[in-house]
């Protein structure tokens, strides 16, 4: 957890991944209950979901799931396995079953107050939806305060792909050496550092191990041990104890 960037940069944008990172949404949850009828929905655990789901296309998830559990045909039954967690993701977010990590409203807010431009990207289709559910303090909702939003393009390529990092960069008018992307999923982090980016690994099911094997620069349990007066310089640390 103490790990150190290797080549300090001044960083002046930010990008956010959304489930894990933003929100403790029902995407984990609703991959386990659509499992009923395919495998044991137990084994699915966190640490699988976050090892081959987490972070990746809605298709590309239910596939990599499926094989990791040994289900046959795993291709063909994907599909079906993808309609019904988003039928499922759907009936639990009109429950209210979306809530935000304090921690990352904090630390938003604080970039915002910083004057940071910030964007948010989610491979997921309903990242967007599930933001607007969420109030600030100043009347926006957790969409609104990010100047940039990719969340759910279509793009060729998923994560590990930077792709939609590079988008998100290349809106925010910014090199992407420049910005950090705070991620949760080891695919995510392998994007970010692929796209040439800061990759800040958010170990919130206690999982820093594999966040740093994937490349990250720095992991915390949560944003609240990030040093905000060391951003306001340009420089992603843990604040002191």
């Amino acid at each position: 957890m103490n790990h150190a960037l290797a080549q300090p940069r001044v960083l002046t944008t930010a990008i956010f991944d959304v489930d894990g990172v933003l929100l403790a949404s029902p995407h984990e949850r609703a991959w386990r209950e659509a499992l009923e009828g395919l495998a044991d929905p137990a084994r699915l655990t966190s640490k699988m979901y976050q090892a081959h789901v987490a972070g990746k296309p809605r298709m590309a998830g239910a596939r990599a799931a499926l094989e990791a559990l040994g289900v046959t045909d795993a291709v063909r039954q994907a599909v079906l396995y993808a309609e019904r967690k988003q039928r499922i993701l759907e009936q639990l977010i009109h429950s209210g079953n979306v809530v935000a990590f304090p921690d990352a409203l904090r630390f938003v807010q604080a970039l915002a107050d910083l004057g940071w431009r910030m964007a948010v990207a989610s491979s997921s289709k309903n990242a967007n939806g599930m933001m607007k559910t969420i109030h600030l303090a100043s009347g926006q909702s957790l969409l609104d305060i990010f100047s940039v939003n990719v969340c759910g393009r279509d793009l060729p390529h998923g994560k590990p792909d930077p792709a939609i990092f590079l988008l998100a960069a290349s809106e925010l008018k910014t090199d992407p050496a420049c910005s950090f992307v705070a991620e949760d999923a080891t695919a995510g982090i392998e994007a970010a550092r692929s796209g040439g980016m800061t990759a800040l690994g958010v170990a919130r099911v206690g999982d820093a191990a594999p966040l740093l094997a994937a490349g990250a620069d720095l992991v915390v349990g949560n944003l609240d041990e990030i040093a905000i007066d060391r951003l306001a310089c340009g420089w992603l640390c843990r604040r002191a104890i």
